[in-house]
């Protein structure tokens, strides 16, 4: 047994291991552990998910730009990676995920579809990482003072400048205010074609559907293209800066906003304008997360910063179209502030977790949005129905 290996009174000195990694809060609070993934350090605003599965497809989620994930679970790739289960449109992309924190060492992975181990996905996507800290303790303290901001810091060597790590942290900017979304847009227009994964030959590729949509990317999640593609859609993705012209100029049958990052608000300024004259126009319109904030704010409601936000797969909403429950996939730290809802939006959808707004659909005009992610990937698939719903909208209004 070496002394490092010895345990305390056997007569042998006791060497602590070094830490490789750490996360420096911006109140100045210090977390060490062990360092993996990419080295280096980077700065981002601190969540938690409290999904069991699907870690790949947290960590590839564009919504995530710009936050260092703390997963609550405490085995945490256990099935390694694979080519497939990639959300950002672009597979080669970053998603602008900052970091992620872990309680366990990650094992070698123990699943046929796996490709590489968790630990050398992450060096090649440049992700810092960190594990071997007591992930509860840490959610309770974002539950109880709200999201920090944080560095997360990765050397082998253990060398770290921890007042000049505390200074960084505290000089990290609020989410509030903040456009994320140009990191994680499209360059250029270009059509979907692939729909759902199959046991036999993963996923299928489809011709042009009988609905046109429009699908403006606001940081898209690939799911949610495939689920349109699946309703019989010829998937139409545009940047996020496209005008109303360039999208009346595709002849759409429906315009559909996406998922993305940040301040509802700050993306708002160039969004809203254009969500307003498709709104005008009377196409039919659907909305997930970012995409069902910024309907909001084009309606004339207002958003808000939440405490701890919403991130997990395991969140249950109610639907007051059908009196249904459902457990959904969320990932968002802004929400659309019911009280400010005018008068021809309907509440549709609703957290019992907290009470906030979930879901809205317009009383004039053909649009309707919900807040979690209908899509899952990771989670359950209780929501897929509304790819069905906004489908049926296109057809009715034709």
């Amino acid at each position: 047994m070496t002394s490092e290996q010895a345990p305390r009174g056997s007569g042998d000195a006791w060497t602590e291991p070094r830490p490789t990694a750490l996360l420096v809060l911006a109140d100045g609070t210090v977390l060490e552990g062990q360092g993996m993934g990419a080295e280096g350090q980077a700065t981002g605003e601190v969540c938690f998910n409290t999904a069991m599965t699907g870690y790949q497809e947290i960590l590839t989620d564009p919504s995530y730009a710009g936050q260092i994930i703390t997963f609550t679970f405490p085995h945490i790739g256990n099935v390694g990676t694979n080519e497939d289960d990639i959300e950002t449109v672009n597979a080669a992309a970053s998603t602008g995920v900052r970091g992620a924190v872990l309680a366990a060492p990650i094992t070698d992975p123990s699943n046929w579809r796996a490709s590489r181990g968790l630990d050398a996905w992450l060096k090649a996507r440049g992700i810092v990482g960190l594990t071997g800290i007591d992930t509860r303790a840490l959610t309770a303290l974002i539950r109880e003072k709200g999201m920090p901001n944080a560095v997360i810091a990765h050397d082998p060597q253990g060398r770290f400048d921890i007042d000049a790590l505390r200074k960084a942290a505290a000089a990290i900017p609020s989410m509030e205010g903040v456009d994320l979304v140009p990191g994680v847009t499209s360059a250029q227009r270009f059509e979907w074609g692939e729909a759902g994964w199959t046991f036999e030959g993963g996923y299928k590729k489809l011709g042009s559907g009988k609905r046109r949509v429009v699908a403006i990317d606001y940081g898209a999640k690939r799911n949610i293209l495939r689920l349109l593609a699946e309703q019989d859609c010829h998937v139409i993705v545009v940047p996020a800066t496209v005008t109303a012209d360039e999208i009346m100029a595709l002849k759409p049958d429906g315009v559909f906003l996406s998922n993305g990052p940040g301040d509802p608000a700050a993306t708002g300024e160039y969004a809203v304008p254009v969500i307003r004259e498709v709104l005008d126009k009377k196409v039919p319109t659907f909305g997930i997360c970012l995409g069902h904030q910024l309907l909001g704010l084009a309606i004339g409601a207002k958003t808000q910063k939440m405490h701890q936000g919403h991130h997990g797969a395991n969140h249950p909403v109610k639907d007051f179209t059908t009196g249904k429950v459902e457990i959904t996939s969320m990932n968002h730290g802004f929400a659309v502030d019911r009280g400010t809802l005018p008068n021809n939006a309907e509440e549709t959808h609703v957290s019992l977790f907290d009470g906030s707004n979930c879901g809205i659909r317009l009383t004039d005009r053909p649009a309707f949005s919900v807040q979690y992610h209908p899509e899952a990937s990771p989670g359950p698939q209780d929501s897929h129905y509304l790819f069905k719903r906004f489908a049926d909208l296109i057809d009715s209004a034709k």
